[in-house]
């Protein structure tokens, strides 16, 4: 009986100490959203969708340039990753499954699954930006695209690998080739879960500001060429925060709230897809 009760007390200990950690996470994140949508909700009005970023010390102003900049970038990121990482990921799972090419791919996947995006940054620079003198939008969006890759490439093998292969084979004795079989069958099998990566990956690169930093800097104004410094949400909550200026501290509050909120949506969504696959 001692026994018992001893075990007993380490479990009653045990979980007590795993409630209090959790509490305490979760404590955490309730002060930092709470913060987040006090001081961000205050600056939320139309001219922040519709003016451009003022200049230092004065008033009003917005984060249109920023928003349509982050737009631009991510948008050609997923563009660049999602075709690359799809195509990667069903090697991996449809042609490679247990050659020693996969073992490789898939541990260098990992590795860049898990790299510090500052180190994708200073990877896009010195081989985009310092061979051509400048900064631009393009290498800001390929070093997204290169951070998009690795979450696209493991969605899409854990995917296509849960997809029964009676499924492929039924498709096979029928007379369809293996590209087909594919296409048809394993990709709409696993169709939600795949976007569902994508939507994972976007959330992943739309608040990095390390690799725009060294890719695109930034633009106090408008600008849609890709081949040119352009401005964007993160680097500008970035600049915005460390300036002495209440507007600019202000917008960098509401620039942040808004991130926020599409990565909670984008989250939101992909919990969705990912119920509607299960």
């Amino acid at each position: 009986m001692s026994l018992y009760t001893n075990r007993k007390r380490k479990s009653v200990i045990t979980m007590m100490l795993c409630y209090g950690a959790a509490a305490l996470g979760l404590s955490v994140l309730v002060i930092i959203l709470a913060t987040l949508i006090f001081m961000g909700a205050r600056g939320i009005n139309l001219d922040v969708f519709t003016q451009m970023t003022p200049p230092p010390g004065s008033t009003g102003g917005g984060l249109l340039n920023p928003i349509v900049g982050s737009l631009f970038m991510t948008g050609l990121g997923v563009a660049i990753g999602t075709p690359i990482g799809i195509l990667a990921g069903t090697y991996l799972a449809e042609y490679g499954r247990h050659s020693r090419l996969s073992t490789i791919i898939r541990f260098l996947n990992d590795i860049l699954l898990s790299a510090p995006s500052i180190v994708i940054g200073l990877f896009t620079y010195q081989i985009l930006v310092a061979p051509v003198g400048h900064f631009s939008g393009f290498a800001g969006a390929v070093s997204l695209a290169i951070l998009v890759i690795p979450v696209v490439v493991r969605t899409t093998e854990n995917m296509l690998m849960l997809v029964p292969n009676p499924l492929r084979e039924a498709a096979s004795a029928m007379g369809m080739p293996r590209s087909l079989v594919i296409k048809n069958v394993a990709y709409k099998a696993a169709q939600a879960g795949m976007i569902t990566g994508v939507l994972l990956a976007i959330a992943r690169v739309s608040g990095e500001t390390a690799p725009l930093l060294f890719t695109a800097l930034n633009n106090q104004f408008m600008s849609t060429n890709m081949s040119a410094p352009m401005a964007s949400l993160p680097a500008v909550i970035f600049q915005f925060a460390l300036s002495p200026y209440v507007e600019w501290q202000q917008l960098a509050w509401t620039g942040a709230l808004i991130i926020t909120a599409a990565v909670l949506a984008l989250s939101i969504g992909a919990r969705a897809l990912s119920s509607k696959r299960t």
